[in-house]
């Protein structure tokens, strides 16, 4: 069959036009996923699979938060049978949740604990390979070998499967790819592809289709690039249209986790795909599901949206990541760092004190300015002028009928509605922005952004925001148009967490795909000063999270910790506290913080630094992929990191500067 460029990008119903992707139904007990099912919400327990009781007072309060699926580890025969227990103590208390092993590296225990819960999940990286982190050469007749080896492997547990009614899925890691994998595909996103196809091949031979694929890692750009390119693989080889899994593994705690989880998992659910989700955050699970229901449930009424402008053909490489080709308007666009710019324009007046909301803070001893990690690099005044001088580096956004009346224009630029720019007599030499939303666009406009010196500032109020500002994107990379975009975004705050949620998955979408040199989310929040800055301090805060969750732009430590389970080896939680009250001034450090060696090294891939448990009280820690001492008490282990950190050269002693938090 031959196929064509177009058909090759096809991974969803419509870039468009919201659209569920059709796929094949997989009965989990009494729940469904897929089909014209409501998308599944799951989660993770945490407590020993071997403390029965514990597990399940721990699903009862998960299946009360919403969780609608419970994933159970299970590393060895023993979890595998006691699986058993917890079933029949649920059942006996009227929970009817179905249940789900999670097995690594122990067919075996897959094969018992297909009998006994309603699904078994496997990691094709581990199931029939240990990795060794070794590079082999393979022919096409040694690989076909190892292929024959993992169908011996893997058949029993598919016809046990297929007698017992049990469904599967075949969950691919990015940091747990098999050696086999990694040494034909490489750390790629068709490296994690092919690990799942290969034992869904398999499946599809012996005639069972009761299967959810999944494509997991801790960076949200990789994520959703193996997504898309699983959904295309299938119909590309004429497989059935299984369901899909979403999460975002490791993502972390608090505000970053859930931020990265949105980037991922939204980005997908935007474009219709996505049966079941999962949000890994490193808290109790009871706290994971309502996270994931307010994701899904941006989408219970999303079909009715505006129309958004047809396109033929993708115009980009949905598979990959491409920054989008932009000049260089002052420090906008090119290889510069997508900038943020803060709403201060809703305040009567602006103080000096008011900009510590935005990251800026002015000693009065030494009469200096200071910034923050996230200090703003523009702040929008609207209709107004902030009346005293600035600090070096923040330059103000103006109203064009206000900046053009200014004598001194310096640090100050002007901000044009399109009728007000097709007929102004001044503009600035260096940097000028043009505000208007992305359905209005027409060859009048496109016209406008052919000149060198104009920054949009790009808006919606199309309920499928992130799709109608992609539209504009696709526009400006099929006619060569290279202004730099910055993306607008107005969000309530009534619920936190919901702007978290909402802002990460319109803008993150948009930054995964290499669009967007710049992000404002205006403040509404205007009925005081205190609740304007409060709310401005939030959203510029939020604003940073997602352009580092999308690895655009890193201003703080990044921690890549996994959400716990009954494999754990310590208190992640309160190990992830320990560790970033050390370390959460290394500006742009990644490190990984995982409770077993299931979880590390190959789930923090693209970590700096490794904090992985491998015995009760025994820590092993890792550069990289790369082990550099083993077996280190948990009581000096964090020492032990930093010493690696220091010696490294990448280790900064904390400021004893304030942080200015009070």
């Amino acid at each position: 069959m031959e196929i064509t460029l177009a058909s090759a990008k096809n991974y969803c119903n419509s870039p468009v036009e919201y659209s569920r992707r059709e796929t094949i139904p997989v009965r989990v007990g009494d729940v469904v996923i897929g089909g014209d099912n409501p998308i599944v919400v799951q989660s993770m327990t945490t407590v020993d699979t071997m403390d029965t009781m514990g597990t399940v007072e721990e699903t009862l309060r998960m299946v009360e938060s919403g969780c609608e699926l419970v994933r159970i580890t299970a590393p060895s025969l023993k979890e595998a049978e006691n699986l058993r227990n917890i079933k029949a103590e649920l059942r006996k208390r009227g929970c009817n949740v179905p249940l789900v092993a999670d097995i690594h590296f122990t067919p075996n225990a897959a094969e018992l604990a297909a009998q006994i819960v309603e699904k078994v999940r496997i990691n094709p990286g581990n199931f029939a390979d240990k990795k060794r982190f070794e590079s082999i050469e393979y022919t096409d007749d040694t690989y076909k070998e190892e292929l024959e080896r993992i169908r011996e492997r893997f058949t029993p547990l598919v016809e046990l499967c297929k007698k017992h009614g049990t469904a599967m899925r075949i969950g691919t890691n990015h940091g747990s790819l098999s050696d086999r994998i990694m040494s034909r595909y490489g750390d790629t996103a068709l490296g994690m592809v092919e690990s799942a196809l290969e034992f869904l091949r398999i499946c599809e031979d012996l005639n069972y289709d009761q299967i959810v694929l999944s494509m997991k890692s801790s960076n949200a750009q990789v994520m959703v690039e193996a997504y898309r390119l699983l959904a295309q693989k299938l119909d590309e080889e004429g497989l059935k249209p299984y369901p899909l899994h979403l999460g975002v593994t490791e993502a972390g705690e608090a505000e970053d986790g859930r931020i990265k989880s949105a980037v991922g998992i939204g980005t997908l659910l935007e474009d219709g795909l996505g049966d079941t989700v999962r949000v890994s955050l490193t808290e109790a699970p009871e706290y994971e599901a309502p996270v994931a229901r307010k994701l899904v449930e941006r989408y219970a009424d999303r079909t009715g949206h505006a129309a958004i402008q047809p396109i033929e053909e993708i115009p980009i490489d949905p598979f990959q990541y491409h920054k989008r080709d932009s000049l260089e308007v002052l420090n906008f666009g090119d290889l510069n760092v997508p900038r943020v710019i803060a709403d201060l324009s809703q305040l009567n007046t602006v103080e000096v004190k008011d900009l510590k909301a935005i990251g800026h803070f002015y000693l009065p001893e030494p009469d200096k300015w200071r910034m923050n990690d996230q200090g703003a690099d523009y702040v929008y005044s609207g209709d107004k002028v902030i009346p005293f001088m600035l600090p070096n580096g923040l330059k103000e956004l103006v109203n064009y009928s206000v900046w053009n009346s200014l004598d001194d224009k310096s640090s100050r630029f002007p901000v044009y509605t399109f009728a007000e720019l097709a007929e102004a007599e001044n503009c600035s030499d260096e940097l000028n922005f043009l505000r208007f939303n992305a359905a209005d666009i027409n060859e009048d406009v496109l016209a406008v952004l052919e000149a060198d010196n104009i920054v949009v500032l790009l808006e919606t109020d199309n309920a499928h925001a992130m799709p109608a500002m992609r539209r504009f994107f696709y526009e400006l990379v099929e006619r060569k148009l290279r202004c730099p975009v910055v993306i607008v975004r107005p969000y309530d705050v009534t619920d936190e967490e919901q702007l978290l949620i909402d802002a990460s998955t319109d803008i993150g979408g948009l930054i995964v795909d290499g669009f967007g040199d710049g992000v404002m989310l205006q403040v509404a929040n205007n009925s005081n000063k205190e609740a304007y800055l409060k709310e401005a301090k939030l959203k510029n805060e939020t604003a940073f999270g997602i352009l580092q969750a999308g690895r655009t732009r890193m201003t703080k430590t990044e921690y890549i910790s996994c959400p716990s389970c009954g494999r754990t080896l310590f208190d992640l939680q309160e190990t992830t506290a320990m560790i970033r009250k050390r370390t959460d001034h290394l500006k742009g450090v990644k490190i990984g913080i995982m409770g077993c060696i299931v979880n590390g090294p190959g789930e923090m891939a693209d970590a700096d630094y490794g904090y992985v448990g491998s015995g009760r009280g025994k820590i092993t820690l890792y550069r990289g992929q790369e082990v550099v001492k083993r077996g280190v008490p948990s009581a000096q282990a964090v020492d032990e990191l930093i010493e690696i950190i220091r010696t490294d050269g990448k280790w900064l002693e904390p400021e004893l500067v304030e942080r200015f938090e009070n």
